[in-house]
Protein backbone atom coordinates (compact mmCIF):
# COMPACT_ATOMS: atom_id res chain seq x y z
CA UNK A 1 0.00 0.00 0.00
CA UNK A 2 1.60 3.20 -1.24
CA UNK A 3 -1.04 5.71 -0.29
CA UNK A 4 -0.87 8.47 1.78
CA UNK A 5 -3.74 10.03 3.64
CA UNK A 6 -3.62 13.58 4.42
CA UNK A 7 -6.13 14.88 7.18
CA UNK A 8 -6.84 18.58 6.64
CA UNK A 9 -8.64 20.33 8.87
CA UNK A 10 -8.30 24.45 10.48
CA UNK A 11 -7.79 22.65 14.29
CA UNK A 12 -7.40 19.07 15.49
CA UNK A 13 -8.33 17.87 19.06
CA UNK A 14 -5.19 18.67 21.35
CA UNK A 15 -6.34 22.12 20.42
CA UNK A 16 -10.32 22.39 20.40
CA UNK A 17 -12.50 19.77 21.86
CA UNK A 18 -15.64 20.27 19.51
CA UNK A 19 -17.52 17.53 17.89
CA UNK A 20 -15.87 17.90 14.41
CA UNK A 21 -12.18 17.64 15.67
CA UNK A 22 -13.06 14.44 18.14
CA UNK A 23 -14.68 12.94 15.17
CA UNK A 24 -11.49 13.67 12.66
CA UNK A 25 -8.89 12.38 15.82
CA UNK A 26 -10.74 8.77 15.78
CA UNK A 27 -11.04 9.11 11.81
CA UNK A 28 -7.33 9.27 11.91
CA UNK A 29 -6.79 6.81 14.66
CA UNK A 30 -9.40 4.23 12.79
CA UNK A 31 -7.76 4.45 9.87
CA UNK A 32 -4.32 4.13 11.23
CA UNK A 33 -5.19 0.47 12.98
CA UNK A 34 -6.33 -0.49 9.43
CA UNK A 35 -2.95 0.25 8.68
CA UNK A 36 -3.41 3.16 6.22
CA UNK A 37 -0.45 5.76 6.24
CA UNK A 38 -1.85 9.31 7.48
CA UNK A 39 -0.78 12.43 8.23
CA UNK A 40 -2.74 15.82 9.86
CA UNK A 41 -1.91 19.34 8.14
CA UNK A 42 -3.96 22.15 9.24
CA UNK A 43 -5.69 24.05 6.56
CA UNK A 44 -3.51 27.07 7.14
CA UNK A 45 -0.42 24.90 6.36
CA UNK A 46 -1.32 23.41 3.18
CA UNK A 47 0.68 25.05 0.07
CA UNK A 48 0.77 24.03 -3.17
CA UNK A 49 4.26 23.48 -2.48
CA UNK A 50 3.89 20.60 0.75
CA UNK A 51 1.51 18.61 -1.39
CA UNK A 52 3.98 18.97 -4.83
CA UNK A 53 6.46 17.65 -2.09
CA UNK A 54 4.45 15.10 -1.06
CA UNK A 55 3.80 13.80 -4.32
CA UNK A 56 7.45 13.31 -5.14
CA UNK A 57 7.70 11.36 -1.97
CA UNK A 58 4.32 9.15 -2.33
CA UNK A 59 2.81 7.72 -5.50
CA UNK A 60 -0.49 8.35 -4.50
CA UNK A 61 -1.69 11.47 -2.05
CA UNK A 62 -5.40 11.28 -1.14
CA UNK A 63 -6.94 14.22 0.36
CA UNK A 64 -9.38 14.24 3.09
CA UNK A 65 -10.71 18.11 3.72
CA UNK A 66 -12.81 18.94 6.93
CA UNK A 67 -13.21 22.02 8.31
CA UNK A 68 -11.16 24.20 5.96
CA UNK A 69 -11.87 28.08 6.42
CA UNK A 70 -8.26 28.78 7.05
CA UNK A 71 -7.43 26.80 3.21
CA UNK A 72 -6.15 29.06 0.75
CA UNK A 73 -8.10 29.55 -2.40
CA UNK A 74 -5.39 28.39 -5.07
CA UNK A 75 -4.70 25.46 -2.83
CA UNK A 76 -8.91 24.33 -3.25
CA UNK A 77 -8.10 25.16 -6.87
CA UNK A 78 -5.10 22.76 -6.94
CA UNK A 79 -6.78 20.37 -5.22
CA UNK A 80 -9.22 19.82 -8.14
CA UNK A 81 -7.36 17.70 -10.33
CA UNK A 82 -6.27 15.81 -7.36
CA UNK A 83 -8.14 12.84 -5.32
CA UNK A 84 -10.07 14.44 -2.33
CA UNK A 85 -13.18 14.28 -0.40
CA UNK A 86 -14.91 16.92 1.55
CA UNK A 87 -15.86 15.53 5.48
CA UNK A 88 -18.26 18.40 5.51
CA UNK A 89 -19.48 19.27 9.69
CA UNK A 90 -21.63 22.35 9.22
CA UNK A 91 -22.52 24.50 5.96
CA UNK A 92 -19.62 25.77 4.68
CA UNK A 93 -21.29 26.31 0.64
CA UNK A 94 -23.51 29.14 2.21
CA UNK A 95 -21.83 32.24 3.52
CA UNK A 96 -23.57 32.57 6.49
CA UNK A 97 -23.07 28.61 7.34
CA UNK A 98 -26.67 28.66 8.57
CA UNK A 99 -29.48 27.78 6.02
CA UNK A 100 -31.96 27.85 8.78
CA UNK A 101 -32.39 31.64 8.18
CA UNK A 102 -33.60 30.83 4.46
CA UNK A 103 -37.19 29.40 3.77
CA UNK A 104 -37.04 25.39 3.57
CA UNK A 105 -33.30 25.70 4.42
CA UNK A 106 -32.64 26.90 0.11
CA UNK A 107 -30.44 29.75 -0.13
CA UNK A 108 -30.16 32.22 -2.76
CA UNK A 109 -27.48 31.64 -5.34
CA UNK A 110 -25.58 34.74 -4.63
CA UNK A 111 -25.60 32.97 -1.09
CA UNK A 112 -23.51 29.80 -1.82
CA UNK A 113 -19.77 30.11 -1.91
CA UNK A 114 -17.27 27.48 -2.38
CA UNK A 115 -19.28 25.77 -5.22
CA UNK A 116 -16.61 24.61 -7.31
CA UNK A 117 -14.58 22.90 -4.67
CA UNK A 118 -17.82 20.79 -3.32
CA UNK A 119 -18.43 20.36 -6.86
CA UNK A 120 -14.95 18.50 -7.87
CA UNK A 121 -14.52 16.02 -4.75
CA UNK A 122 -14.46 12.61 -5.07
CA UNK A 123 -17.77 12.37 -2.51
CA UNK A 124 -19.24 15.47 -0.19
CA UNK A 125 -19.59 13.32 2.88
CA UNK A 126 -22.34 14.53 5.02
CA UNK A 127 -23.08 13.77 8.56
CA UNK A 128 -26.37 12.52 7.94
CA UNK A 129 -29.85 12.19 5.65
CA UNK A 130 -31.24 15.60 7.11
CA UNK A 131 -27.70 16.78 6.30
CA UNK A 132 -26.91 15.63 3.00
CA UNK A 133 -30.45 16.72 1.74
CA UNK A 134 -29.61 20.18 2.89
CA UNK A 135 -26.78 20.60 0.81
CA UNK A 136 -27.88 18.59 -2.09
CA UNK A 137 -30.53 20.74 -2.09
CA UNK A 138 -29.06 24.29 -2.09
CA UNK A 139 -25.90 22.48 -4.33
CA UNK A 140 -27.76 19.99 -6.75
CA UNK A 141 -24.44 18.11 -6.64
CA UNK A 142 -24.24 14.25 -7.77
CA UNK A 143 -21.42 13.66 -5.01
CA UNK A 144 -22.96 13.72 -1.82
CA UNK A 145 -22.83 11.15 0.71
CA UNK A 146 -24.99 10.57 4.38
CA UNK A 147 -22.46 8.72 6.60
CA UNK A 148 -25.36 8.55 8.92
CA UNK A 149 -23.66 8.86 11.85
CA UNK A 150 -20.35 9.99 14.26
CA UNK A 151 -17.26 8.49 15.62
CA UNK A 152 -16.61 7.89 18.77
CA UNK A 153 -13.64 6.20 20.66
CA UNK A 154 -14.02 2.75 22.48
CA UNK A 155 -13.11 3.80 25.23
CA UNK A 156 -15.95 6.83 25.04
CA UNK A 157 -18.04 4.32 24.16
CA UNK A 158 -17.40 2.02 27.24
CA UNK A 159 -17.44 5.22 29.43
CA UNK A 160 -21.05 5.67 27.78
CA UNK A 161 -22.09 2.18 28.42
CA UNK A 162 -21.51 2.43 32.59
CA UNK A 163 -23.23 5.97 32.48
CA UNK A 164 -26.19 4.46 30.44
CA UNK A 165 -26.80 1.98 33.50
CA UNK A 166 -26.67 4.47 36.40
CA UNK A 167 -29.84 6.09 38.38
CA UNK A 168 -30.78 9.28 36.91
CA UNK A 169 -33.21 11.94 38.31
CA UNK A 170 -36.03 13.14 37.34
CA UNK A 171 -34.78 16.74 36.34
CA UNK A 172 -33.94 18.04 33.02
CA UNK A 173 -30.45 18.53 31.64
CA UNK A 174 -29.40 21.69 29.56
CA UNK A 175 -26.28 22.87 28.00
CA UNK A 176 -25.04 26.15 29.00
CA UNK A 177 -23.19 27.17 26.14
CA UNK A 178 -22.46 30.91 25.14
CA UNK A 179 -22.46 30.04 21.35
CA UNK A 180 -25.46 31.80 20.34
CA UNK A 181 -27.03 29.31 18.06
CA UNK A 182 -26.74 26.41 20.36
CA UNK A 183 -29.70 28.52 21.72
CA UNK A 184 -29.45 27.62 26.07
CA UNK A 185 -31.90 30.65 26.26
CA UNK A 186 -35.06 28.65 25.05
CA UNK A 187 -34.15 25.48 26.34
CA UNK A 188 -33.89 27.14 30.33
CA UNK A 189 -37.30 29.01 29.20
CA UNK A 190 -39.15 25.66 28.03
CA UNK A 191 -38.14 24.33 31.18
CA UNK A 192 -39.21 27.42 33.30
CA UNK A 193 -42.72 27.68 31.81
CA UNK A 194 -43.31 23.66 32.37
CA UNK A 195 -41.88 23.90 35.92
CA UNK A 196 -39.56 21.28 35.04
CA UNK A 197 -36.87 21.42 37.25
CA UNK A 198 -32.88 21.63 35.08
CA UNK A 199 -29.47 21.12 35.61
CA UNK A 200 -27.33 23.69 33.43
CA UNK A 201 -23.91 21.99 32.31
CA UNK A 202 -21.37 24.92 32.49
CA UNK A 203 -18.47 24.43 29.99
CA UNK A 204 -16.24 21.21 31.61
CA UNK A 205 -13.99 18.71 30.38
CA UNK A 206 -15.79 16.58 28.13
CA UNK A 207 -15.67 13.33 30.39
CA UNK A 208 -16.97 15.72 33.62
CA UNK A 209 -19.86 16.83 30.80
CA UNK A 210 -20.81 13.37 29.94
CA UNK A 211 -21.10 12.64 33.69
CA UNK A 212 -23.21 15.68 34.30
CA UNK A 213 -25.39 14.97 31.15
CA UNK A 214 -26.36 11.76 32.12
CA UNK A 215 -27.12 12.25 35.68
CA UNK A 216 -30.50 13.67 34.75
CA UNK A 217 -33.12 11.54 32.51
CA UNK A 218 -34.32 14.03 29.93
CA UNK A 219 -31.86 16.29 27.80
CA UNK A 220 -33.46 19.15 26.43
CA UNK A 221 -32.02 21.06 23.29
CA UNK A 222 -33.21 23.66 20.68
CA UNK A 223 -30.45 24.72 18.15
CA UNK A 224 -30.96 27.56 15.72
CA UNK A 225 -28.95 26.27 12.90
CA UNK A 226 -29.43 23.11 11.40
CA UNK A 227 -26.79 19.94 13.41
CA UNK A 228 -25.82 17.91 10.64
CA UNK A 229 -26.07 15.08 13.11
CA UNK A 230 -25.54 16.44 16.50
CA UNK A 231 -23.20 14.54 19.08
CA UNK A 232 -24.29 15.52 22.19
CA UNK A 233 -28.01 14.37 20.95
CA UNK A 234 -26.15 11.29 20.39
CA UNK A 235 -24.61 10.71 23.25
CA UNK A 236 -27.66 11.63 25.66
CA UNK A 237 -29.29 8.58 23.79
CA UNK A 238 -26.33 6.41 24.07
CA UNK A 239 -26.24 6.93 27.93
CA UNK A 240 -30.31 6.11 28.09
CA UNK A 241 -31.98 9.40 27.80
CA UNK A 242 -34.93 10.92 26.45
CA UNK A 243 -34.28 14.14 24.45
CA UNK A 244 -36.34 17.51 24.10
CA UNK A 245 -35.41 19.05 20.59
CA UNK A 246 -36.47 20.82 17.37
CA UNK A 247 -36.90 20.38 13.60
CA UNK A 248 -33.06 21.22 13.35
CA UNK A 249 -31.15 18.19 14.39
CA UNK A 250 -30.46 15.34 11.70
CA UNK A 251 -29.73 12.64 14.12
CA UNK A 252 -33.60 12.48 14.97
CA UNK A 253 -34.63 11.76 11.53
CA UNK A 254 -32.22 8.62 11.66
CA UNK A 255 -34.01 5.42 11.53
CA UNK A 256 -31.25 4.45 14.34
CA UNK A 257 -32.43 6.93 16.80
CA UNK A 258 -35.33 4.81 18.04
CA UNK A 259 -32.21 3.10 19.60
CA UNK A 260 -30.97 4.05 23.27
CA UNK A 261 -28.68 2.89 25.76
CA UNK A 262 -26.71 -0.32 25.01
CA UNK A 263 -28.22 -0.96 21.50
CA UNK A 264 -26.84 2.68 20.47
CA UNK A 265 -23.76 2.09 21.98
CA UNK A 266 -23.46 -0.95 19.86
CA UNK A 267 -24.68 0.46 16.60
CA UNK A 268 -22.20 3.63 17.01
CA UNK A 269 -19.28 0.87 17.60
CA UNK A 270 -20.13 -0.88 14.23
CA UNK A 271 -19.97 2.71 12.85
CA UNK A 272 -16.65 3.06 13.58
CA UNK A 273 -15.56 1.08 10.93
CA UNK A 274 -18.49 1.21 8.37
CA UNK A 275 -17.79 5.22 8.08
CA UNK A 276 -14.23 4.42 7.77
CA UNK A 277 -14.72 2.40 5.11
CA UNK A 278 -16.92 4.57 3.27
CA UNK A 279 -14.40 6.87 3.12
CA UNK A 280 -11.58 4.66 2.11
CA UNK A 281 -14.22 3.41 -0.65
CA UNK A 282 -14.58 6.88 -2.03
CA UNK A 283 -10.96 7.96 -2.37
CA UNK A 284 -10.22 4.58 -4.03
Amino acid sequence: MNDLYVLVADFFADEIAGGGELNNEELFQTMTSLGREVIKVKSQDLTIELMKLLKKKKKSVKYIVSNFIFLNESVKQHLYNKDYVIYEHDHKYVNNRNPAVFEDFLAPKENIINFDFYKNANAVLCQSDFHAGIVRKNLELENIVSLSGNLWSTDVLSKIRKLAKKEKSDKFSIMDSNIPHKNTYDAVRYCKANEYEFDLIPNCSYDEFLDRLSNNKTFVFFPQTPETLSRVIVEARMAGMSVITNGHVGATKEEWFSLKGEPLIDYMNEKRFTITSKVLEVLS
